[in-house]
């Protein structure tokens, strides 16, 4: 499971360190692919594996579910961590989620968000600003 929150610099070879108690999770492969939000999303190969099926079966008679997949699955690429626990990311990928030096990894239980530092600043400040709302969706759903 992954959960926390947790500031690194990637560098100038694209290699950034994944938190150390995730490592164990990815040992056996992992993919990072293109987030919603502006991120990427980084899943063990084993996620990856369960929602990559779940993307094939969507119907490619409608618009979105082709675009949503397009998104998940072309910008997908299989990483594997060196020996000082460092992923490399692709630049299509950093562009994609304005990736500067300074990064920030998200624990969300069955994945890890990457985010730029400043992206995922702006991004919490306005979830807590809107925090009151969300409270009140999500208990509707039982949360």
């Amino acid at each position: 499971m992954f959960i926390g929150e947790y500031h690194y610099t990637i560098d100038e070879k694209n290699r950034l360190a994944v938190p150390v108690k995730f490592r164990a999770s990815i040992l056996k492969g992992a993919v990072v692919t293109r987030g919603i939000d502006a991120c990427l999303f980084l899943y063990p190969k084993k996620e990856w594996d369960k929602l990559a099926a779940k993307l094939a079966a969507m119907p490619i008679n409608k618009s979105k579910t082709r675009a949503f997949s397009r998104l998940m699955l072309a910008g997908a690429m299989e990483v594997e961590l060196d020996k000082q626990g460092r992923i490399n990311l692709p630049d299509y990928l950093k562009q994609y989620a304005s990736i500067n030096k300074k990064i920030v990894i998200a624990g969300l239980y069955d994945r890890l968000e990457i985010w730029d530092e400043q992206a995922w600043e702006e991004y919490k400040k306005k979830s807590e600003e809107e925090s009151t709302d969300i409270a009140e969706e999500l208990g509707g759903l039982g949360v």
